[in-house]
């Protein structure tokens, strides 16, 4: 499994500079596009984790209202918020079997926080459907360079 994300990872940062360098859209973080790559075929797993960086983009946008935040502090309270959200999602969650766990769970601890992050710089649909697309055309790359048979 650690040589399939690696493998995920390593093409997804090149699809994403590839994307930032050409087209001036970032796809929520340079590992971000990878991993989703890896997680396609658990479009609930995907839907949950656009879901919790969304509503973590919007709590911190409700409490930029009141209190001033801005650059260390506005990224590390967006990751804060996002690892919250979804550890709570996971939470919430764990009294469900281990496959329908799986299939609901927030990827990874960080992510969500990287994609609320570049949706509060570039916007949220240019994020997530930038996003998407590299993850597609990350995957796109994989299944034909070594072929369907690595793991889901």
């Amino acid at each position: 499994m650690a040589e399939v994300l690696s493998l995920f990872i390593g093409c997804g940062l090149v699809v994403s500079m590839l994307f930032s360098e050409l087209l001036g859209f970032a796809a929520g973080g340079l590992v971000v596009p990878g991993y989703f790559a890896l997680y396609l075929t658990k479009p609930l797993a995907v839907g949950v984790t656009l879901a919790v960086a969304l509503f973590s983009f919007l709590a911190v946008r409700v409490i930029s209202g009141f209190a001033i935040i801005y650059g260390r502090r506005r990224t590390v309270l967006t990751i804060l918020v996002a690892f919250t959200l979804g550890f709570s999602v996971r939470y919430v969650l764990g009294g469900q079997s281990l496959e329908e766990h799986m299939e609901m769970a927030v990827i990874g601890y960080i992510i969500p926080g990287l994609i609320a992050i570049w949706m509060d710089r570039q916007g949220a649909v240019e994020t997530m459907t930038t996003l998407v697309t590299a993850s597609v055309i990350t995957r796109l790359v994989l299944i034909l360079v070594i072929g369907g048979d690595f793991l889901s």
